[in-house]
């Protein structure tokens, strides 16, 4: 799991889009909003099926043994200095602001469910 980029997000839901609009037979030119489109077909944004995933993949983590190699990786601080420039986003910041949105913290993902 990576922290998707905004432009990667934006290529997905394009792409899942254009899939949701060939599946049902409607084109562009026929001007039917993706929120009609999602609805008929029954389904969720992609970008919030990757975030589901990527929560419970850290639940899956945090419930882990201390030794567990995973969980080590995740708690895993590298030493140095980051290059001049805006840092990165880590998945550990990821999970972080998505642990922040609905008020949860670390210790209680484990023991609860996400969804």
């Amino acid at each position: 799991m990576w922290p998707i980029k905004k432009a990667q997000r934006n290529k997905l839901e394009v792409a899942e889009m254009g899939m949701l609009r060939w599946m049902l037979g409607v084109t562009r030119r026929d001007k039917v909003r993706n929120n009609f489109i999602r609805g008929t077909a029954k389904v969720t944004e992609v970008t919030k099926k990757v975030q589901e995933r990527r929560m419970r993949w850290f639940g899956h983590i945090k419930r882990r043994e201390e030794g567990y190699v995973g969980r080590r990786i995740l708690d895993m601080e590298m030493e140095g200095r980051r290059r001049r420039d805006r840092p990165k986003k880590r998945l550990k910041d990821r999970i972080g602001e998505e642990l922040k949105k609905r008020g949860l913290s670390g210790e209680e993902v484990g023991d609860r469910a996400l969804w």
